[in-house]
């Protein structure tokens, strides 16, 4: 009797669980959020580590890597359903057919996206020299695509097949062999934060088209915890959940396993992309792409991730002119981590697996940069202010007529300036009693920095250069006097930087 009595009992509360449940999501948030489990996620802390980094490196890396090829100004790893829809979008007026033509003159009519799977062999990839390449670059923490859009694995796993019936994971096709645990290995033993990017969902997944739930239950859910059960990785960069609402996806559930069950779950980082409408409103820190404009006020950390060019996987379209100059990139990241957030820079390896040329000298000359001028960079917060600008109008749209913002909106905001418009010439940071005045270009005898009150005792010096420099009080504002320039400081001319130590 007891043994019934219990029983009833159980089933009436699990039935009153379920109906909680439901009426959470009933009286949820219009987006479809189930709004007291987002509350908690929400109000979990982003361990500090990555509101200190600043700088990571993005790897875009799959099939998508043997054609190498959209017209520049266009996302190549997009290639799949560039083909499949006959259209495209991005920079530079692309036309439409562009991908059908090329795949139809490159391989032939009879091809098939799912041949790129076979012919992607990874045979000169090597993570260690991968790593050494970023740790030398200054970067903290580095993340690859384990899964993009096209639903190809870079490790062995079985939902990869559902639905398709045709292996479509690296253990069994292409490399065969697991991408991933290499990498997670080779990025640790370099001292470097080891994160996963994870698209939720799949342009042309049979259960996705239809939105069963099937797609949820027994694919995107039980693949993400192979995922993360395999490689406790650092930190996870959801992507793909923009149709969705979480009603659909249910992020919400998985990651409340990720937190209380995971191997990750004491550490791990997450974004803010999980369903429809998520992006800067829930999740971990926030996430802006080819566009770092509109993130004042931020509650959370955020990152900025873009390419070198106007691509995440390699683009064989990309010409000298279309990559960035690491002058642009310093100053780049400058700007952003000046704004409270962190610079994500992406490279596309090739398909064989080796980091073209250009990419690894960008990253190898940001490197040197940082080393001298890292402290103002590396683990400091948002001054008073993030700039100082000069006279003229601030209001600007580079992202007018394009899908993109290009690199040199930051050139056109500090050394190259658009007639009429203010430019930026300081950026600023702060740590401790220190505050960093970062200068785009070499002021000439002096500097003014404009309201700021300093202590009669507070020092004035040049990253890499020893000697103090001298400064004076002008009303509400600071004249530091520069030295005469002398090339045998070595200093890297693509922007220096003032410590001003106010203790």
């Amino acid at each position: 009797m007891r043994k019934l009595l219990l029983l009833f009992l159980l089933s009436a509360n699990l039935l009153l669980n379920a109906q909680e449940i439901k009426r959470e999501w009933d009286t949820g948030e219009a987006n479809g959020t189930n709004s007291k489990l987002w509350e908690q996620i929400d109000t979990r802390p982003v361990p500090a580590w990555f509101g200190e980094a600043k700088f990571g490196i993005f790897i875009h890396w799959g099939p998508y890597s043997v054609p190498a090829w959209s017209p520049s100004g266009t996302y190549t790893e997009w290639y799949q359903r560039w083909w499949y829809t006959n259209s495209i979008f991005g920079n530079n007026n692309p036309q439409s057919d562009a991908i059908p033509n090329f795949q139809k003159k490159t391989y032939g009519e009879a091809s098939s996206y799912y041949d790129f799977g076979k012919m992607f062999k990874a045979e000169l990839y090597d993570p260690t020299e991968w790593a050494d390449l970023f740790k030398r670059a200054g970067a903290k923490y580095v993340i690859l695509t384990s899964k993009h859009h096209d639903g190809f694995t870079l490790w062995p796993n079985e939902q990869a097949q559902n639905a398709r019936f045709f292996p479509w994971n690296a253990g069994e096709v292409g490399p065969e062999r697991d991408l991933i645990k290499p990498y997670i290995k080779a990025m640790r033993d370099a001292g470097l934060k080891a994160g996963l990017y994870y698209s939720l969902y799949e342009w042309y997944h049979p259960w996705y088209q239809e939105r069963t739930d099937k797609f949820i239950t027994d694919h995107y859910h039980p693949q993400f915890k192979d995922l993360v059960n395999n490689y406790a990785p650092d930190l996870i960069y959801a992507d793909g959940e923009w149709n969705d609402e979480d009603s659909y996806w249910r992020s919400g559930e998985l990651l409340t396993w990720l937190f209380k069950e995971s191997p990750s779950k004491d550490y791990v980082v997450i974004n803010d992309r999980w369903f429809k409408g998520s992006r800067f409103n829930h999740g971990g820190y926030y996430t802006t792409e080819y566009d770092a404009s509109g993130v004042e006020g931020a509650n959370k950390p955020w990152e900025e991730i873009r390419g070198m060019g106007l691509s995440f996987g390699y683009n064989r379209d990309e010409n000298i002119e279309d990559y960035n100059s690491p002058k642009t990139l310093i100053l780049m990241l400058c700007d952003i981590v000046s704004n409270g957030g962190n610079l994500c820079l992406n490279v596309g390896p090739s398909a064989d697996g080796k980091i073209p040329v250009i990419m690894q000298e960008r990253l190898l000359q940001m490197g040197a940069w940082l080393d001298i001028n890292g402290e103002a960079i590396y683990g400091t917060k948002k001054w008073e202010r993030p700039y100082q600008w000069s006279k003229g109008n601030r209001e600007f749209n580079f992202r007018e007529g394009k899908a993109y913002v290009e690199g040199d909106y930051i050139l056109k905001q500090t050394i190259d300036p658009i007639p009429g418009k203010a430019v930026k010439e300081v950026f600023f940071t702060a740590k401790e009693d220190a505050i960093y005045a970062i200068l785009p270009k070499w002021p000439g005898t002096s500097i003014t920095i404009k309201d700021i009150s300093l202590k009669s005792r507070a020092k004035v010096m040049l990253l890499g250069v020893e000697s103090k420099l001298s400064w004076s009080k002008k009303g509400k504002d600071i004249v530091v006097l520069m030295p005469a320039f002398d090339p045998e400081w070595e200093l890297p001319d693509y922007a220096y930087t003032l410590k001003i130590s106010n203790p």
